[in-house]
């Protein structure tokens, strides 16, 4: 939401920076800690939906964030076509006379490019931040790999049997699931607000 040439200090954060906050760090001339930093699901979800942009699929990018019990990124996954298969020969077509003339035999979703590219033994007892709900597909994968939480933003195909399929699933493993909202609509990284504090601090 737009909140023209006035920021709150919760709308927008900045990648290690904030632009604008609306507590003041100094008390009495004593520096103390921003209050406005980022919680740790917003974090979470914020790492999600930035791998979402190394997606090339024109249509739908989607990130996902696999996050331990000490609060450590294990794995980073989005959504395209497995290594070695061309994105330039392959389609990104949803709709085709043939299935095989569709993204949807090749494509492997975000949540399965995280559980691979996992950077220790195993996820078991996991929570995977998501900005979709996960099919049918990704949702066996969640179960046998021990991931025990799934947080999402968006539920839209709700009512889609694979969905239908998923949440069935879920609650049989005992995997808990719940939809997110985020506590500000965007996060904002801009890469040149650094020199501009090193300016200000130089001054």
């Amino acid at each position: 939401m737009e909140n023209a040439g006035k920021t709150t200090g919760k709308e927008d954060r900045l990648h290690g920076q904030t632009r604008a906050t609306g507590s003041d760090s100094k008390t009495k001339g004593k520096i103390t800690k921003r209050q406005d930093y980022l919680s740790w699901e917003d974090y979470f979800m914020g790492v999600a939906f930035l791998s979402a942009q190394r997606s090339k699929d024109p249509n739908t990018q989607v990130g996902a964030c696999i996050v331990n019990k000490d609060k450590k990124v294990v794995g980073i996954g989005y959504n395209g076509f497995p290594w070695g298969c061309s994105d330039e020969q392959l389609p990104w077509d949803r709709e085709a006379e043939s299935w095989v003339d569709t993204k949807y035999p090749y494509s492997c979703h975000a949540e399965l490019n995280a559980i691979l590219n996992k950077n220790i033994a195993d996820v078991k007892d996991c929570t995977l931040y998501v900005a979709l709900f996960p099919c049918n597909e990704c949702t066996k994968l969640i179960i046998q790999s021990g991931i025990k939480e799934v947080v999402y933003v968006s539920d839209k195909y709700h009512d889609n049997e694979t969905m239908v399929a998923s949440r069935r699933m879920l609650d049989m493993a005992n995997v808990t699931y719940r939809q997110y909202t985020p506590s500000m609509p965007r996060i904002v990284i801009d890469f040149s607000e650094i020199e501009g504090h090193k300016k200000k601090e130089a001054s």
